[in-house]
Order: C-alpha cells, then sequence, then structure tokens
C-alpha cells in the first residue's frame, strides 16, 4: 500500500495505491535467480528459524471486527493447537527454552543482533553433537552466549554473562570448557584495547589519559606482556597508570570496580608494566 501525492500542492490523490512490482525480492545475483518471496528475515534466534506463523490472540476477523463467543472458542482452539504443532518433540522444546533464555540474558547485558544469531547457532552445533547432555540447558546456552562474545569481539566477562543467565559463575565456567574441548570453534581471546574503551566510558577519563593508557598498551603487546596475563588485567593496569601520569584523580578503588577486578589485581598488573616498559612514575 502507499499514497499518491501531488509533488506541487501536496494534496494526497490516493491513499489506497497498490505495488504493481514483482512479489519476491533479490539482493544479489543468486536470489535474484532463486527470486526469494518476501516475508520475515530467516533467523537462527528462534527454534523454527522464522518459518512459522502465529494465530491473533485478541479474536477479530481480517477486516477487524469482533468475533462471536462460538468463532472465539474455535479460533483459541486452533491457537492451542498451533502452539502444539510448533514444538512438537523434545529438540524443539529444548531449543524453545534455550533460546528464549538467550534472548533475555542478551537483552539483560545489551547484546547486538549477531552476538544473539551467533549464540544460537553454537547452541545448535552443541544440541546436535548432544553435548547439552550432563548440563542444564541454562548452563550450555549462557556458555554459547559467553563464547559468540567472544567471537565477535563484543566484551562482557564470564561472570557478567553468568550474572545476566541468573546460574552460578562456576556452572557457567564449566559448560563454557566443556564446548570449547568438543566443538571445533575459534574463539580468540579479547583484546585488550576493547576493555580500555570500557573502562574510559565508565571512568569518565580525560582524552590525554585515554591516548597514554592507548600508548602503553601497545607497548604492552609489542613486548608480548599480554600473551601470559588476562587482556583485562593489562588494560586496567594501563588505565591505572594513565591516571597517574596525566594526574587524572581515579584511585585504584575506582578503577577495580570499574573493571570488576580486585585492587590486588590492579597493583600486580602495575608493577610488571612499570618494572618490563621502564615508566618512571613521581608518587
Amino acid at each position: 500500500m502507499g499514497e499518491l501525492v501531488c509533488e506541487h500542492c501536496g494534496y494526497v490523490v490516493s491513499t489506497t495505491l497498490l505495488d504493481q512490482g514483482p512479489e519476491w525480492r533479490a539482493f544479489n545475483e543468486e536470489q535474484k535467480k532463486s527470486r526469494t518471496r518476501v516475508g520475515l528475515p530467516l533467523t537462527l534466534a528462534i527454534h523454527d528459524r522464522g518459518f512459522s506463523t502465529n494465530i491473533d490472540w485478541r479474536g477479530r476477523d481480517g477486516h477487524g471486527r469482533m468475533l462471536n463467543p462460538e468463532e472465539r472458542s474455535r479460533v483459541f482452539r486452533l491457537q492451542r493447537w498451533h502452539r502444539r504443532s510448533r514444538v512438537s518433540g523434545s529438540t524443539d522444546r529444548n531449543l524453545t527454552y534455550a533460546l528464549s533464555e538467550m534472548a533475555k540474558a542478551a537483552y539483560k547485558l545489551r547484546l547486538p543482533k549477531n552476538v544473539l544469531e551467533t549464540a544460537s547457532m553454537i547452541y545448535r552445533r552443541a544440541i546436535n553433537s548432544w553435548l547439552v547432555k550432563g548440563h542444564t540447558i541454562q548452563s550450555v546456552a549462557s556458555a554459547s552466549l559467553y563464547m559468540a562474545c567472544r567471537q565477535c569481539s563484543f566484551v562482557r566477562g564470564l561472570d557478567e554473562v553468568a550474572r545476566a543467565s541468573i546460574i552460578a559463575v562456576k556452572e557457567h565456567s564449566r559448560a563454557y570448557h566443556h564446548l570449547l574441548r568438543n566443538l571445533d570453534a575459534d574463539v580468540p581471546r579479547f583484546d585488550p584495547h576493547s576493555y580500555l574503551s570500557m573502562f574510559v566510558s565508565q571512568l569518565s577519563m580525560s582524552g590525554k589519559a585515554e591516548l597514554v593508557a592507548k600508548d602503553i598498551l601497545d607497548y604492552a603487546v609489542l613486548a608480548g606482556l599480554t600473551r601470559v596475563r588476562a587482556p583485562s588485567s593489562i588494560a586496567v593496569a594501563a588505565t591505572y597508570i594513565a591516571c597517574q601520569l596525566t594526574g587524572d584523580s581515579k584511585s585504584q578503588g575506582d578503577i577495580a570496580k570499574a573493571a570488576n577486578v580486585t585492587e590486588v589485581t590492579i597493583r600486580s598488573r602495575y608493577k610488571e608494566l612499570v618494572k618490563e616498559l621502564s615508566i618512571m612514575i613521581k608518587l
């Protein structure tokens, strides 16, 4: 549907203009050959990939009129059988529950759609490989979401994902390492610079302190210090050193709270960076 409007005076000639174009869409040559039909895009975040339809629950017909009690009762029965037919087997029930839990956790963590799609693909691989057996659905779903964050370079800590999924960190960690051992997946480490951007935003650091911290991280990467230490600990130590060098008033407690680490971790990594990079700090 569309509108036909006069380009000179703005008068609306017609409000029921129908699109006479093709009933298919194509974004590349391959899709032009197959003539893909229009509709909702397919997604891995729904157990049936978005193929199914839903029966309206408001009790109205196609013209918006209310249904009489007999018709409404029939529609409600159709809705019940429709839901049962959509989720017929144990695998569908497992996927439905797991994907809904992942969607809730992704919403709490403010994760983009591509991370949720990647997590859904990982969980589907896990359930097809019988890796869910011996673990709770929530723990495997949470582990899939964390693995997707790693693959998409979207920084979220293991404990953050566990809290969003409302499971114990130990259970989440066990399920994640189980997937890591049994799935042939490339899971890179987080880039320390990604942590730095997050810390700068949370601490409201000055631009000068951010540039200094970035330079310290660059030198730390060149020196190979990020290979043997957690990227987050190196990033938080570089942040603390930059604040000391630029006079930015950020205490160890403030930085530890923003980075979700202990002050002992900051002091340990701080001393290592100062020693290895020969940084002079006036106390």
